[in-house]
């Protein structure tokens, strides 16, 4: 849109070609940021772990706590990182 009229001025056409234009470029943003967070080697914190076996924070901690998880975790004090592939590969081996 060229003009700069007022949008109670917009036809109803033009609204959607405004409201599509602006969805899509903010639904491609947010699929190149997902698509990188995927790409990403480790997970950290409990968070993380809880967030990569879609369980809750609690379980994730009962789970490290359980030494499920030891070859693909590394922590240092409060520091969490956790090897997302290695972990999957456990998670899926020790399946009950």
């Amino acid at each position: 849109m060229k003009d700069n009229r007022p949008i109670w001025q917009l036809t109803v056409n033009e609204f959607i070609d405004i409201v599509n234009s602006s969805t899509s470029k903010a639904n491609n943003s947010q699929l190149e940021m997902e698509l990188k967070l995927s790409e990403e080697k480790f997970v950290y914190g409990l968070d993380g772990l809880a967030k990569l076996l879609g369980c809750s924070k609690t379980t994730a901690y009962k789970h490290k706590k359980s030494g499920l998880f030891d070859p693909a975790i590394r922590q240092n004090g409060r520091i969490i990182i956790t090897d997302k592939k290695k972990a999957l590969e456990l998670f899926d081996k020790n399946k009950k």
